[in-house]
This record gives C-alpha cells, sequence and structure tokens, in this order.
C-alpha cells in the first residue's frame, strides 16, 4: 500500500537529524554521517551520507552528494546521489545529476543533465558472478 505524499514526508522528517528552520541563513559547508533537512536558505555543498529533503520555501546553492533527495524548493547545484532523486510538483532544480532514480512529478521544473546508472561500480557483479 502507498502513503500519501504528507505521510512519506513525515516518515522521512523522522528520520532527520540536522535541520535548517526556515528564516534561516547559512554559508559554509555540511558533511554529516545521518540525514539533512533545509526550510530555510543555504549556501555552499552538502556531503552527507543520509538523505537530504528540500522543503517548499527551501532554497540551496550548492552541490550535493546524498544517499537520496527530495525537493519542494529550489535546488541549484550538481547532485550525485546513490538512490533517487525526487523533484517534487513545486520543486525546482537546476544543474547536473548523476543519479541511480529520478522521478519528477507534475509540474517541477528541471533544467540540466541526467545520468542514471542503475548499475553503480560498488554494487556491480564481476562476469563471473553473473556467469553462475
Amino acid at each position: 500500500m502507498f502513503f500519501s505524499k504528507k505521510r512519506q514526508e513525515e516518515i522521512i522528517s523522522s528520520n532527520v537529524e540536522t535541520i535548517i528552520g526556515a528564516g534561516t541563513f547559512i554559508q559554509g559547508d555540511i558533511v554529516s554521517q545521518g540525514s539533512v533537512r533545509v526550510d530555510g536558505r543555504y549556501n555552499g555543498d552538502i556531503k552527507i551520507k543520509g538523505d537530504l529533503i528540500v522543503g517548499d520555501k527551501g532554497y540551496i546553492e550548492g552541490s550535493i552528494e546524498a544517499k537520496n533527495v527530495s525537493v519542494s524548493g529550489e535546488l541549484n547545484g550538481n547532485v550525485l546521489t546513490k538512490g533517487k532523486v525526487e523533484i517534487n510538483g513545486s520543486g525546482k532544480v537546476t544543474g547536473d545529476l548523476n543519479v541511480k532514480n529520478l522521478i519528477i512529478d507534475d509540474g517541477a521544473i528541471f533544467k540540466g543533465n541526467c545520468v542514471m546508472d542503475f548499475a553503480p561500480q560498488n554494487n556491480a557483479y564481476s562476469a563471473e558472478e553473473v556467469a553462475k
């Protein structure tokens, strides 16, 4: 059974360890083992092992490395993920994406290039394993 978008966001948000709240502006780089949610304005690169969530009023200017990325606000910069990028209906992404999966909802805006690697090297099987 599928959850509504609001319920999905609540589930994801409950695991977020760092939140940049609405009305907040931060400049610099973030490196984290966990997940990050941006509801304010952020200028800088983000390199995290968890998920990145850009809320409806969130704005990011910088390069992103994360497990998964969900954008409901605005993101200007290149994105590298091992998982998926989801651009929700209110989301806008300007930059190049290197992803495993890409989901773009109706009304979303994406300006850039996308490379979809369905078999990342660290998960790829060797010729011997495939032959078995």
